[in-house]
């Protein structure tokens, strides 16, 4: 089975980092995208940011653009999104996604095909 496992979340102050990591197992796909999602309380889950398996490509929503990147490890299955200069809008639980036989880039949450559980990250003012 497919799994995907978000750590890294926590309390940290705003202007602080943090660095959550994806590890996926049980992939019978070669080509796939991980795409982080968050979501606040009482808001919409939103797009944060992807990669793509095949290409290297990545793609940010502008509100982490140039604050967040992504990166991947392909040996390993594990995809790092490294958080700098957090505010506390950042707040959120933040889920891994993976869109599987696909190397493009989206953060079109409905085309993602497994999800793992959160990892909540709180950023303090």
């Amino acid at each position: 089975d497919v799994q995907l496992q978000a750590s890294g979340g926590g309390l940290v102050q705003a202007g602080g980092s943090l660095r959550l990591s994806c590890a996926a197992s049980g992939f019978t796909f070669d080509v796939y995208t991980i795409g982080w999602f968050r979501q606040a309380p009482g808001k919409e889950r939103e797009g944060v940011s992807c990669i793509s398996s095949i290409s290297g490509d990545t793609y940010y929503a502008d509100s982490v653009k140039g604050r967040f990147t992504i990166s991947s490890d392909n040996a390993k299955k594990t995809v790092y999104l490294q958080m700098s200069r957090l505010k506390p809008e950042d707040t959120a639980v933040y889920y891994c996604a993976a869109l599987s036989s696909w190397g493009g880039v989206t953060l079109i949450a409905d085309l993602y095909d497994y999800w793992g559980h959160g990892t909540l990250v709180t950023v303090s003012s």
